[in-house]
């Protein structure tokens, strides 16, 4: 059974490349340099940590809603809005949890890197083909999101939960994009090969 929608031909495709390859690149770029900031930010769970906090899952939700307006009716379209929504939704429960210091903002973070790791991997699937390339760093992200996800609510549940994770999440998660966007730009300049 196909696990993708058919993807636009020609200049179509080639725009979509290049829109997508500005979208994984700059999304890519924000989470790397969230997680230095946050790096030397979460010691305390003060002002400065949650606005960070909140401000990773609406860099996310700005992201779905670019690629929301780029991407054709579909499911994986109505995908992308969920998604966006769901971070908007996690932004939002993060301020929130912050006020209950670690193991809140583990379990909001938690849930989110489930939801949103399933969803990233279903896009990844549908937008597989002879266009857009297998998508594989997208999914392994996404894979890799749900598994993380379901660790930081069983670490936020233990004796001595640490937002030290967080850092290394955004950075996983950055040089991801990084990489597709790196892969869709090699696609770019050689329209006739086939990209993993």
């Amino acid at each position: 059974m196909s696990t993708h929608t058919a993807a636009p031909a020609g200049p179509a495709a080639t725009g979509l490349r290049s829109s997508l390859l500005r979208l994984y690149l700059g999304r890519g770029v924000l989470a790397l340099a969230w997680a230095a900031a946050f790096t030397g930010a979460h010691e305390h769970v003060d002002a400065v940590a949650v606005t960070l906090l909140v401000a990773y899952p609406l860099i996310d939700a700005v992201s779905s809603l670019i690629d929301h307006r780029s991407a054709a009716d579909g499911p994986d379209r109505r995908i992308t809005a969920f998604n966006g929504a769901l971070s908007t939704l996690a932004a939002l429960a993060v301020g929130v949890a912050g006020a209950g210091g670690v193991a809140p903002v583990l379990h909001v973070f938690g849930a989110w890197a489930v939801v949103s790791g399933a969803a990233q991997v279903a896009v990844g699937l549908r937008r597989r083909g002879p266009e857009l390339g297998t998508q594989w760093p997208m999914l392994i992200a996404g894979g890799l999101s749900f598994l993380v996800g379901v660790f930081y609510n069983i670490q936020a549940a233990g004796d001595d939960p640490s937002l030290d994770v967080l850092s290394v999440y955004a950075t996983g998660g950055g040089l991801f994009f990084v990489v597709q966007a790196a892969l869709l730009g090699w696609r770019t300049r050689r329209p006739g090969a086939r990209t993993a």
